[in-house]
């Protein structure tokens, strides 16, 4: 069965700080995408793999990612439109489609494999999670009003792993806005499993983000 990647980076990551979009956002000297594009391109089984880009910088970023054979087209108004105009992109013999946020730009060779492998072993759709390690509480304005039994929760990160048809069919129903892919396969009331995540496929949000990537580079390129 044939893996594609849609790798979303239209967005602005304000959290970053106002300016270049979250994708072009320097890590150790190259921009989140290039760390992000690398990853994917590390991983045999991948083979086409689409970018979505903010309408104004399509051409920038083929060019900045022209070694890597990738198609970058123009990304919507937000996340679920971005995906949806990198599934029209895929060609008609994909049969699996990650989608992988490129602010997970460390996310490990490992982690895709465990998704793919998943998918293929019959899996419709696939997430890696990792638990909730801090206490979570509910809150109205500025006062607790609960304790979140936490036993069950896990961390959602990407890439999240779809059968093609599964994903087109989401995509196409008419409802709110969802947080990520699953949620929404979730909707078709159809099965989402789950493979063990990885700490290196944190999502890079805040300025504090890059310093603990750039950690993360450190010490890959020191072999640890």
């Amino acid at each position: 069965m044939s893996v594609a990647v849609v790798l979303p980076a239209a967005g602005r990551g304000e959290r970053l700080g106002s300016g270049v979009v979250k994708a072009l956002r320097e890590l150790a000297g190259e921009p989140l995408l290039l760390h992000a594009v690398r990853g994917v391109r590390a991983v045999p089984a991948i083979g086409c793999v689409v970018v979505l880009a903010p309408v104004g910088l399509v051409n920038d970023m083929a060019v900045l990612l022209s070694p890597y054979d990738v198609v970058v087209v123009p990304g919507g108004d937000d996340r679920q439109e971005s995906v949806r105009h990198g599934l029209r992109s895929l060609a008609a013999d994909v049969d699996l489609v990650l989608v992988h946020d490129a602010a997970r730009a460390l996310a490990p060779v490992s982690l895709f494999e465990e998704v793919i492998a998943a998918l293929r072993a019959g899996a419709e759709a696939v997430v890696p999670v990792l638990p909730v390690a801090d206490t979570v509480k509910r809150v109205v304005g500025d006062r607790v009003t609960g304790t979140v039994e936490r036993t069950d929760l896990r961390a959602v990160q990407t890439p999240q792993g779809f059968v093609r048809e599964v994903l087109e069919k989401a995509h196409a129903q008419l409802g709110p806005p969802a947080t990520d892919d699953a949620a929404l396969v979730e909707r078709l009331g159809r099965t989402v499993v789950t493979v063990p995540g990885s700490e290196e496929a944190f999502k890079v949000t805040t300025p504090f983000d890059l310093l603990l990537a750039e950690t993360v580079l450190t010490r890959r390129a020191r072999g640890r």
